[in-house]
């Protein structure tokens, strides 16, 4: 069966997530992504690069970028599949009755393609590393024992720290920013911890 055949069978296999990966497929294709399939699964490309995959589970579908650890996630909605082994991939999962914001799921396919078109790329098993903001920076001197703990988080979990401060355009909301990951980061783990099922 040729490529184009599996791609058509994958998305009108019926179940409860066929609308969903339906819809899925609809916006990323408007992002003038490319179509093929990879690994069994739909996977859309970029000159080559992959950019994002949909996927459909046993009790969830999926929206999967190659490169979601760079992602700002301002909806906090990104996973990581599996905690210490998957270091670039995150996934937007989606259930049955979920409703699809299809502008926000549009905005985070075109991060995606800015993100590799900048070309940020996990070199080897390392994240990465990102510079400190000046204002997480201070804090971290400020208080030894939040910078040992700071430091002992898995660098790419500093980095998510990090832009969450970075990409706060306002001083106020840096600073709300700020109070809302000290105690986060006092207790040792990441930002986006409570996101990893």
């Amino acid at each position: 069966m040729a490529a184009e055949e599996k791609l058509e069978a994958y998305f009108g296999k019926r179940g409860p997530f066929k609308e969903g990966i339906g819809m899925l497929r609809s916006i990323t294709l408007k992002c003038g992504l490319e179509e093929t399939l990879k690994w069994n699964a739909p996977v859309y490309t970029m000159e080559g690069k992959n950019i994002v995959g949909i996927l459909s589970f046993k009790n969830h579908y999926a929206l999967w970028f190659f490169n979601g650890v760079f992602h700002t996630d301002p909806l906090g909605v990104l996973q990581n599949a599996q905690d210490g082994k998957t270091m670039a991939m995150r996934h937007w999962k989606f259930k049955t009755d979920d409703v699809l914001n299809p502008e926000a799921i549009k905005k985070y396919i075109e991060e995606a393609i800015q993100i590799e078109k900048k070309g940020l790329k996990i070199a080897g098993n390392k994240t990465v590393k990102r510079e400190i903001p000046i204002e997480l920076k201070t804090l971290l001197l400020a208080n030894p024992a939040l910078s040992s703990e700071f430091y002992n988080l898995p660098p790419y979990k500093q980095n998510d720290y990090c832009e969450y401060i970075a990409t706060a355009k306002r001083e106020d909301t840096r600073e709300r920013r700020l109070q809302k990951i000290i105690p986060m980061i006092s207790k040792g783990i990441g930002l986006n911890d409570k996101y990893q099922k």
